[in-house]
């Protein structure tokens, strides 16, 4: 949620950063709302302080007369009272609503437009492989190997469920111990959070737990809904507390599973494990001062990339265009792996991403910093080290032999206890 003080002083550049985003916000309406609350709140304190100088006035010698008319006086008073505070409280919850509804602001340097086409490549990393036979897709790999079973899945969960099996167990246990052991030596603390978070905190992270257009499986009669990301249970871990300066920056390594309700069209661009229901992650989340979260947000990508790099997984950087933001998030790279088996040719696909959100996260959540002279509302970060389902393809395509068997990227290998998958 943006400052709303900000709002009203900034209201041409927050209308044209909506336009941007090509999101439909009524922010005339927002300030009217925002100008009634005040007035409410104003009105209530006037009548209030009326109350308390007639509550007073009754601890003075009065006659009955007096007393009695003090007393309707004080009745009357509580009423209205009421009545504005119920008023108050009907545009409050509006003026929540509707405000919410705005984004954060976006970089000056992020691109503007509206699909992937409309991202800006900064960076590229490592050689597209080139290989000597005709390259198979993660899928059919899968079945030759016997490590992946989307048949059985689709039988007993439904479509986009999956079954990992045999050496493709070891390969995901790799990835994520592989991933947990470079963030801990850099000073992040491993969590393993809760599948399930309360419907207030993801609103809090800026997702929508109920609608049409909601991605997040909604558990019924609970208020609670399962993760789309364990970025919900980090940033929900300092909900409503007042953060110790020198404890800052908080850095997290958080492990969950992931449930996101849409897996998107259908076709080559979301086939086998690309877009799936369920998945397992490790993402990164920080906690920082304002001045310090630009510079974080360059660690964070750098720290992608140099997962990738281990894995010896050809990439690219883009800055992600404006319309692709989402709404919390200030600016976002993404980082596209290479994937041989996606289309005709090969193609890329986004792997991981990482999004500065500034305050816009922890105005909702309540979350501040506090030093000798300043309380403010921090900045929170967040970036995918690995998911695991999208690097199992990017493993699986990158490093297949002639002979159908696939390698194993060094790195992992003291993890998997092999170098190779092979058919039995």
């Amino acid at each position: 949620m943006l400052d709303l003080k900000f709002v009203r002083e900034n209201i041409e550049e927050v209308k044209e950063n909506i336009k941007n985003r090509f999101m439909n916000v009524d922010v005339d309406l927002v300030l009217s709302l925002y100008e009634k609350k005040n007035e409410l709140l104003q009105e209530v304190e006037a009548i209030r302080k009326q109350r308390n100088e007639n509550a007073a006035k009754m601890k003075s010698k009065l006659t009955n007369e007096e007393r009695q008319a003090l007393i309707e006086e004080g009745k009357g008073l509580k009423d209205t009272i009421a009545e504005k505070e119920a008023t108050l409280n009907e545009v409050s919850q509006k003026l929540d609503d509707e405000a919410s509804r705005i984004p954060n602001m976006a970089h000056p340097d992020a691109p503007v437009g509206k699909e992937d086409k409309d991202n800006l490549q900064i960076s590229q990393w490592g050689e597209v492989p080139k290989f000597n036979f005709k390259p198979k897709d993660h899928v059919q790999l899968g079945q030759d190997l016997d490590i992946i079973d989307f048949d059985t899945a689709t039988k007993v969960t439904g479509p986009k469920f999956y079954y990992l099996k045999n050496q493709a167990v070891f390969l995901e246990l790799a990835l994520i111990r592989y991933t947990m052991d470079k963030l801990q030596a850099k000073g992040f603390t491993p969590v393993i959070t809760p599948d399930l978070a309360k419907e207030e905190i993801l609103q809090g992270i800026g997702f929508n737990p109920r609608g049409a257009e909601s991605n997040i499986y909604t558990v019924e009669d609970t208020g609670m809904c399962l993760v789309g990301t364990a970025e919900i249970t980090l940033g929900g871990y300092l909900s409503k507390t007042m953060v110790d300066a020198n404890d800052l920056p908080i850095k997290f390594a958080g492990l969950s599973h992931c449930f996101r309700k849409e897996a998107g069209a259908a076709g080559q661009y979301s086939k086998g494990l690309y877009r799936v229901h369920q998945f397992t992650k490790v993402e990164m989340f920080v906690f920082c001062r304002p001045e310090e979260s630009d510079a974080m947000h360059e660690k964070l990508r750098e720290i992608e990339e140099e997962i990738f790099q281990g894995l010896e997984i050809p990439y690219r950087v883009v800055d992600t265009c404006t319309g692709d933001l989402g709404a919390p998030a200030y600016r976002k790279y993404d980082l596209e792996a290479w994937m041989p088996g996606r289309g005709e040719s090969g193609d890329w696909g986004e792997v991981t991403s990482t999004s500065n959100c500034t305050d816009y996260q922890s105005r909702r959540l309540g979350i501040k910093y506090k030093d000798k002279e300043t309380k403010e509302f921090l900045h929170m970060l967040n970036g995918t080290a690995v998911a695991t389902s999208r690097a199992i393809i990017a493993v699986m395509e990158n490093f297949q032999q002639e002979d159908g068997s696939i390698l194993i990227p060094k790195q992992l290998q003291p993890y998997t206890g092999f170098d190779r998958i092979a058919k039995k």
